[in-house]
């Protein structure tokens, strides 16, 4: 076999190696895992609810439920992200040497406490403005006409009806708003029509005179 041959064959299982290293990386690189698990507050071991969980440099990621549960695909080799308003971000790194396509973790969330400045809210934007507000205020004349302005107790119906949700609630319902649509993500969602249960908590509320119709 000549010199000319030896070189062609050398160089031939040179690119077969290369082509097979550089195929196994793929495939590596490629596999994908189902990430779940739960994310309990590292003091008390109750849920956190709503935290963001994303793949760190993407945009890639989910956010748990009221109960702290979560489930996405990753990669082996990922850096994930905890975070939750109140608590310290964390980072976790998925093992790249799993063997199976799930993997499953328990994540506790550390609080994180900000000191943040006194500050007082006031209706009046300055001492003079609350001066000329208290001259202008038009109080009751009597006794009378003051406990029955205390007393309008449909004015006060009426304002508990129509008072807004708070910044808390206001939050709670749009992330179970938002949580709810990634759980139905791909499905329909479930309907009451053929509810057993529903259907005697209906009968029962009609029974008993509870049932309200709006």
């Amino acid at each position: 076999m000549s010199k000319h041959q030896n070189k062609i064959i050398i160089l031939a299982l040179c690119i077969l190696s290369f082509s097979f290293v550089n195929a196994q990386q793929k495939t590596k690189h490629t596999q994908l895992v189902q990430f779940s698990g739960m994310i309990l507050e590292k003091q008390s071991l109750q849920p956190v609810p709503f935290t963001a969980i994303l793949i760190k440099g993407t945009s890639h990621g989910t956010i748990c439920d009221y109960g702290g549960y979560y489930s996405f695909v990753a990669q082996p080799g990922d850096t994930v992200e905890f975070s939750a308003i109140g608590y310290r971000t964390t980072p976790y790194f998925i093992p790249d040497t799993l063997s199976t396509d799930r993997y499953s973790l328990i994540h506790l969330m550390d609080k994180d406490t900000a000191s943040l400045k006194t500050v007082i809210i006031t209706p009046w934007p300055s001492r003079e403005a609350f001066v000329e507000a208290f001259k202008k205020l038009n109080l009751p004349d009597n006794d009378m006409d003051r406990a029955k302005r205390n007393l309008a107790l449909a004015q006060k119906k009426a304002l508990m009806e129509g008072f807004p949700m708070d910044a808390q609630a206001s939050f709670m319902n749009t992330m179970q708003q938002e949580n709810n649509k990634l759980y139905y993500a791909g499905q329909y969602p479930p309907n009451n029509l053929l509810n057993p249960v529903a259907w005697a908590q209906f009968i029962q509320a009609w029974k008993d005179g509870s049932l309200k119709v709006q």
